[in-house]
Parts: structure tokens; sequence; C-alpha cells
């Protein structure tokens, strides 16, 4: 068994209460609370908590060299869309915002597989890992430890906003 690094350790601590706040901010909502937009054009519960898995399976397999759970794993079916890997709700319109659909179970477990996997790739580094060039398209280049900081700070950030709107469901 590899011995966890500090560094990855505190990654894996992030990750865990990104799974945590995920799970209470989602809990057993009905699909019209997922979807519910504040002022009708904010984005959903559903959406938001969907969003920082795809963007956390799409920037941690490619760091790890696996194939994104979205696609290996079904997950793209069971959310009923595309097994596009590019998929991941950057870029999204307000309209393709709306009509995304989801339920909690679906959504509970997609977190789940991801974090699952992100942190069985975490428990594997060793400090001298996080200094490799995982982008080369910024300048400078985005090392390893700045990008699962990135994915970190994009998880926390959309799963805070999800627990907003949830503040804010009517009823």
């Amino acid at each position: 068994m590899a011995t966890v690094t500090a560094a990855a350790d505190l990654l894996i601590d992030a990750l865990g209460r990104v799974r945590e706040n995920a799970h209470h901010v989602v809990g057993e909502l009905s699909a019209e609370q997922l979807a519910y937009r504040v002022d009708g054009r904010g984005n959903p519960i559903g959406w938001l908590v969907w969003h920082l898995a795809r963007v956390a399976d799409d920037h941690l397999s490619e760091a790890a060299g696996v194939e994104q759970r979205w696609t290996a794993a079904g997950w793209a079916q069971r959310f009923g869309r595309e097994p596009d890997p590019e998929d991941t709700g950057y870029g999204h319109t307000t309209a393709q915002v709306a009509a995304f659909r989801s339920q909690a179970a679906e959504l509970h477990g997609y977190v789940d597989a991801v974090l699952d996997e992100s942190v069985a790739f975490l428990r594997g580094l060793s400090d001298a890992d996080l200094e490799r060039i995982v982008d080369e398209r910024w300048d400078p280049p985005v090392t390893l430890a700045v990008r699962l900081v990135s994915v970190v700070d994009d998880a926390a950030q959309h799963v805070g906003q999800a627990a907003y709107v949830r503040g804010l469901l009517p009823g």
C-alpha cells in the first residue's frame, strides 16, 4: 500500500467534504426541486452537482490516464444524455441548463463514482507527481498540483451554490 503524502491527504479530505456537502444538498429532493431555477434563470441544484462531478471526472481522469466514469461506467446513459466526454456543462447555454433533468439517486451515484476514482488516484501520488505538467495550453503550463486544487476549488464553489439554491426552494 502506497503512503499517502500530506498534500494528497489534504486533497482527499477536501474532496470528502465536497462529497458530504453534495449528498446533503441533494438529499432526497424531487426532480422538480433539483431543476428549480432561482428567478427562472439561475443554475439549478441538479445541474450544479452534475457539473461539479463532470468537471472532476473530466480533469482527474485525464490526469490519471483513465477513461471518465461518465463513459466507462455508463453514467451518461443513466442521465439520459449522450456519452460525450466533452460535455461537462462548461459553456452550456441557459436553454441547455433549463433542459437538464436529474434524479437524486443518479446524482448521488455519479458523485460517489467520480470521487471514489479520484481518491484512488490521489492515494497513488507522490509529492514529485504533483509537479508533472498536465496541460501545456496555459502560460505557465498547469501542473498536476494546480489542476487538483482547481478541481477542489471549482467543486466547493458549485456545491456551495447548490446549497444556496436549496435554501431558496419554494415551500
